[in-house]
């Protein structure tokens, strides 16, 4: 556009020069505007000059443009790359990470109870032959006569050749042997007369260490470290121990079934630890074997305020006990049973040793289970189970109890228990959630020919002590039934009750329970506990929470020997005076309080 108004200006300036004098201009104003448009020529040739210079710049810069653009677009793709690429290794380190892999978790517990009983008179078997020995050591030390010699000299005889007693004929025959020792060791009987043993204020805390690692798609590792300590108390004392004879046999002492589920250690024992191989076949499948979780199943969960135990746990009434040993089993899909599973699980309870050396004799006591549960779901859980012990042993290994240090001798013949039971919930009942359960046990000794000679020659639920019993089958039942009921306000209101008959057997030491593990009461046990969870949102997991509970139970004994397969039972009527080994109880109290915190 400036260049068509040049070339009108040029025009112009011509068609002035030659126009006629009658113009009626002077040569100084025409000089004056050919100056004038000279200038306006100047500047506009300088524009067009700077127009068309800024042109071909711009065609550059376009150029220049063009080119930034491209390797910018190529900068990005390298960019979207780097982030892809990045993305993708932080993807794979999260695979990897400890949150993935590795989940922890726990539980601690404070503990209050008030304990009291009622005993039978009874005579105390252990305080007898300390004063035997005693009595005739300061007698010979006194006046070291010939017949104060022999009489020490015939106690200790007595005592090594009770350890020889193998059988039931054997120790007819020694006892046969020994009248008159037996008779004279009732010169230096302990008798016992009924008290009322009392503990107003037992304290005790328990922390619990949960790890759980996948170590690779399908296997898996499970551990749970535990300890469980007696305020002001020394390692491995066990709950009971009061200076005289234990009230029940699976509190004599701490051993390894009950490691860390009564109080004992300040230690951190290993409670479970095991593997798992999952989805065998592309089935569903499943291999487990290490330190069982054998201890605390269903339907103890509901008193104790814990998950339903998985297709790992075992019927709390026939197994309270942490075993070595390991498990197979297999969920099919069947529309008609919703969860059904079934598995086989195998047990050690007692290792034995080389067996083929002249002393040993002792074989291992192992554990065999079937279990079934045809049903597993929220509403409606039932289960059945065989178990059989194989040469279960005389006494357990334990130390410094009131018997001394004591370990298996002897092995007494084998136990069948049969166990059904069934635990649900039922919603909007009222303006809570009720929970039930019901559950019954059978139990059958078979009991062979072996006496244990440090019990006096008691079998499996036969005999007394220096009373032996020829072996016979037994058979014992118990039934254990509970509800609970949740409201709202998280509060759970509980009541229990079991019953075991004279012959009951069960293998639960492990129990929580602090005078003897309820469910192998030869008795009745009542029980009413409350629960109150915090209303506290979790931190730690989705399970994490704290509670109070606060309980009382009620132990209502009619048979001795709860908890205990050596020797007969006898009724607690009927209990005056006889030799035996622990304290007979006819009733017993314990109010406890609790603060846990689960994480």
């Amino acid at each position: 556009m400036n260049t068509r108004l040049a070339r009108t200006l040029i025009a112009a300036l011509v068609a002035g020069m030659f126009a006629p004098a009658q113009a009626a201009e002077s040569n100084a104003a025409l000089l004056k505007k050919i100056e004038a448009l000279s200038q306006e020529l100047a500047r506009l040739k300088t524009q067009v000059e700077a127009s068309t210079a800024n042109a071909a710049a711009s065609q550059k810069a376009t150029e220049e443009l063009k080119q930034r653009v491209v390797k910018s677009e190529e900068r990005v793709v390298k960019s979207e790359e780097r982030v892809i690429a990045s993305e993708e290794r932080i993807a794979k380190s999260e695979e990897k990470s400890t949150e993935r892999w590795l989940t922890v978790g726990g539980d601690y517990q404070f503990r209050v109870d008030s304990l009291r009983g009622q005993t039978r008179a009874f005579t105390d078997v252990a305080a007898t032959f300390a004063n035997a020995q005693q009595q005739l050591q300061a007698a010979f030390f006194a006046n070291p006569t010939p017949a104060n010699g022999a009489a020490l000299t015939g106690l200790m005889g007595f005592a090594q050749g009770m350890a020889g007693v193998k059988t039931y004929s054997q120790a007819q025959a020694f006892l046969g042997a020994n009248a008159g020792m037996l008779g004279a060791l009732g010169n230096f009987a302990a008798p016992v007369a009924a008290y009322t043993p009392r503990n107003e204020a037992l304290y005790t805390n328990r922390f619990g260490l949960d790890l759980s690692a996948k170590a690779t798609q399908d296997v898996t590792v499970n551990a749970r470290l535990v300890m469980y300590k007696t305020f002001g108390a020394g390692d491995d004392d066990a709950v009971t121990n009061s200076g005289s004879a234990p009230y029940f046999a699976d509190r004599v002492g701490v051993f390894d079934g009950t490691l860390g589920h009564i109080p004992s250690s300040s230690f951190l024992n290993v409670d479970r630890a095991f593997a798992t191989w999952s989805n065998i076949a592309d089935q569903d499948i499943w291999f487990s074997v290490g330190r069982r979780p054998s201890t605390h199943g269903a339907p103890s969960n509901l008193r104790l305020n814990t998950p339903r135990p998985g297709n790992g746990g075992t019927p709390s009434l026939l197994v309270d006990y942490a075993f070595d040993g390991m498990t197979l089993g297999w969920a099919p899909d069947i529309e008609a049973l919703p969860g059904a599973y079934a598995k086989i699980c195998y047990g050690r309870g007692y290792e034995s040793g080389f067996r083929s050396t002249p002393s040993n004799s002792l074989q291992d006591t192992d554990m065999l289970g079937v279990a079934v549960i045809p049903i597993d779901t929220d509403p409606l859980r039932v289960w059945m189970q065989w178990n059989r012990g194989f040469k279960i042993f005389d006494a357990p290994k334990m130390k410094d109890t009131y018997y001394g240090n004591t370990m298996p001798q002897t092995n007494l013949g084998d136990i069948d228990w049969y166990g059904l039971g069934a635990m649900g919930t039922v919603k909007k009942v009222g303006i809570g959630d009720l929970n039930y359960f019901a559950d019954l046990g059978l139990s059958i000794t078979h009991p062979n020919n072996n006496v244990s000679s440090q019990f006096g020659f008691q079998g499996l639920l036969t005999g007394g002590f220096f009373n032996p019993e020829s072996p016979r089958d037994k058979t014992g039942s118990a039934i254990a039934l509970g509800l609970r009921y949740d409201l709202p306000s998280k509060t759970k209101l509980g009541v229990e009750y079991n019953h075991g008959s004279k012959n009951w057997i069960t293998f639960a030491p492990a129990a929580t329970d602090m005078w003897t593990s309820k469910v192998g009461t030869r008795g009745n046990v009542y029980e009413l506990y409350l629960i109150q969870e915090f209303n506290s949102r979790p931190v730690s997991s989705h399970l994490a929470k704290t509670f109070v509970r606060l309980g009382f139970q009620y132990y209502d004994f009619q048979y001795t020997g709860s908890n205990n397969w050596v020797g007969a039972p006898v009724k607690i009527s009927e209990v005056n005076g006889q030799m035996m080994t622990t304290t007979p109880l006819d009733h017993a109290y314990n109010a406890y309080a609790t603060f846990e915190v689960k994480f």
